[in-house]
């Protein structure tokens, strides 16, 4: 979904209150309607669009790649605290049921939060890595495979899972949103599987 996640250890920092929260949500939400709109705003945009001084926006986002996390955190919601409790690979089927939806249903505003972090990719190489890799560790954190080979499994996971994954079954093979979920699903259970018989193989 890692679409767009989040640095590899995020920074964990008190919740906002009151008139800070809503100054926060305000700058989100307008970042966002831009984006969406086509734009690619920087934050100092962001903040005249939003009736916010620059010095105020800054504190919240000092760069454009923290103001990315922060949209495309609003947009995964839920994703982001998954845990269903099941084991095995039912997990990585939960994972992929549960995030898949919420890609399709803010899919504007992934596809124009990565369009806009291949700009800011240079100013911070962690952008958009720590949500996905998170949540795959998650899921495949109880398979019975040595640390090597979930390490691997990951990564592979990591094709299939996200705003990259959704785009490349949409727009290249015209897939609808159900056969996207279905088919990127169908590849990491093929994974499960590989990276299991190997660990029998051995």
């Amino acid at each position: 979904m890692q679409v767009p996640s989040q640095r590899t250890d995020p920074i964990e920092t008190p919740p906002l209150k009151g008139a800070a929260a809503r100054t926060h949500a305000l700058m989100v939400a307008t970042a966002r309607d831009m984006m969406r709109a086509g734009q690619s705003p920087s934050v100092s945009e962001v903040a005249e669009a939003a009736g916010v001084s620059r010095s105020t926006a800054y504190r919240y986002f000092p760069t454009l790649a923290d103001m990315l996390r922060a949209v495309v955190a609003e947009a995964l919601g839920p994703i982001l605290d998954w845990d269903d409790g099941a084991t095995g690979a039912a997990r990585i089927d939960d994972l992929y049921r549960t995030a898949f939806p919420r890609l399709f249903e803010h899919e504007a505003t992934f596809r124009a939060a990565l369009r806009q972090s291949l700009d800011a990719a240079a100013e911070d190489s962690t952008l958009g890595r720590g949500h996905r890799r998170r949540l795959l560790q998650s899921a495949t954190q109880d398979l019975d495979i040595s640390a090597e080979d979930r390490m691997r499994l990951n990564q592979a996971l990591s094709l299939t899972f996200g705003v990259e994954a959704m785009i490349v079954l949409k727009d290249i093979w015209g897939l609808s949103e159900e056969e996207a979920l279905e088919t990127a699903l169908w590849a990491a259970q093929a994974m499960v599987a590989a990276t299991v018989r190997h660990r029998g193989e051995d």
